[in-house]
């Protein structure tokens, strides 16, 4: 492979931005120069950074490709500046709760990795016995729920059934990733008298179930020492005990996603359902606690929680946020919409780290979310200074159905590079199927 070489005044070398001059070759990085070389492609300012890694995306194939797919969804992510996703156990079909069925998605990937691929098993009641086979496979992680998923096939767990695993993933070494809320009876609210009313849907998922689930995650953390990751943390009142569990020394970490600092509860209108996810985006005093957490560190890093589905099942003719699909299509966003979020509050420098090294350290990504020598050369180059407004015909993912698209973002990319290779560059996709498994064995 012909080596490529790339000058700018802003690479993400050594925790910092700065001059310097990056030699790629066979996929990976093999020189760093601190000055400019006069064989290199020039970006003047433009930043050069690793490539985005999101540890949270659900692709939805095989069997409910009609709502997106790999080839899609990871287009939209090289669009994004992403150049590494975690695919999460559901929403595809059959779920990834056994070897089987793991080995249905990863032969459901041939041909349509635009970028890296790794993926989570799923743990729901049962299945414990399965989880062994699956992890020396390469799963990354475990996902459970501890309510209802929306989708049958994957049930929520109980605490009993978080004792039967956690102690086959803890010798893993691999975190259980917990969708946290927890309830005994739906809350009344006048939810299904005002079904199109985003502060009834609001009502209806109270702070208090994020709460006390993460509560039951940490004392599960605790019992079998087991790493846990609280995916999507939507309340702010559970940051604290986040911290103290931190603190404590527990092996625990946790994310929020773009749409949870992006959107506030305030500014939602009501019979939109491109805004529902669970747990719901909730106030502005609430998410700007949440953008404070990560300079604090009990949050750890980004994600999108990318759950499309098609206009039908999101209910976008009726408006019906009690029937409509819960998830938001954010994939082609991490980069632009957090940045655009989170500006303000810290510095370019402090939010790369949030994108880039620290979810690679989540996943193992060993040679991925830095650049160095011998690293991969998954790259982005792209301008945080500059912002456009989004439309339909720029979105890449399948359904150009998203809150994002009409919102104006800071930060646009240039080009994405996958193991060497340009996949996206000036708003197309130049090459594909460059991505390559990552498989944790």
């Amino acid at each position: 492979m012909q080596e490529r070489i790339l000058y700018s005044q802003n690479v993400w070398v050594d925790g910092k931005l700065q001059p310097a001059t990056v030699h790629i070759q066979n996929g990976t990085i093999s020189n760093i120069h601190f000055n400019k070389r006069d064989t290199a492609e020039d970006f003047g300012d433009l930043v050069i950074m690793p490539g985005v890694i999101d540890v949270h995306v659900h692709v939805n194939e095989p069997g409910r490709t009609e709502w997106e797919g790999f080839e899609t969804a990871t287009q939209a992510a090289a669009a994004g500046g992403t150049t590494t996703i975690i695919d999460m156990p559901l929403n595809a079909s059959p779920v990834t709760t056994t070897l089987a069925a793991f080995e249905d998605k990863l032969a459901s990937t041939q041909g349509k990795m635009n970028i890296n691929v790794g993926f989570y098993a799923g743990l729901v009641p049962g299945n414990a016995t399965h989880l062994e086979a699956m992890l020396q496979a390469g799963v990354v992680g475990v996902k459970c729920f501890l309510t209802h998923s929306g989708i049958d096939e994957f049930p929520n767990v109980t605490e009993k059934d978080l004792d039967e695993a956690m102690p086959i993933i803890a010798k893993y070494k691999v975190p259980l990733l917990a969708h946290c809320e927890l309830y005994d009876t739906e809350v009344d609210c006048g939810f299904n008298e005002n079904p199109t009313s985003y502060q009834h849907y609001l009502a209806s998922r109270p702070k208090q179930w994020e709460n006390d689930a993460i509560a039951l995650m940490i004392r599960k953390c605790r019992e079998h020492n087991c790493p846990v990751h609280i995916v999507h943390v939507a309340s702010a009142e559970a940051l604290a005990q986040i911290e103290a569990a931190k603190k404590e020394g527990l092996p625990i970490t946790a994310e929020t996603c773009t749409q949870y600092i992006y959107f506030n509860a305030e500014s939602i209108p009501d019979a939109s359902c491109i805004y529902k996810c669970a747990p719901p985006i909730r106030e502005k005093a609430n998410n700007d606690q949440l953008k404070q957490a990560f300079s604090t560190g009990v949050l750890d890093f980004l994600t999108t929680d990318h759950s499309p589905a098609p206009p039908s099942i999101k209910e976008m003719e009726s408006g019906n946020l009690k029937k409509a699909w819960g998830g938001i299509a954010g994939i082609q966003f991490l980069l632009s919409g957090s940045w655009t979020a989170m500006k303000e509050t810290l510095t370019l420098e402090q939010f790369i780290p949030l994108v880039t090294a620290k979810p690679a350290a989540f996943c193992k990504a060993k040679k991925k979310g830095t650049i160095a020598v011998g690293f991969d050369a998954d790259l982005v180059i792209w301008n945080p200074n500059d912002s456009e407004i989004i439309r339909e015909e720029g979105v890449f993912f399948r359904y150009k159905i998203s809150p994002y698209i009409g919102q104006n973002l800071s930060g646009i990319v240039a080009e994405t590079i996958v193991n060497g290779e340009t996949v996206y560059q000036n708003k197309f996709i130049k090459n594909k199927n460059k991505g390559q498994w990552l498989l944790q064995k």
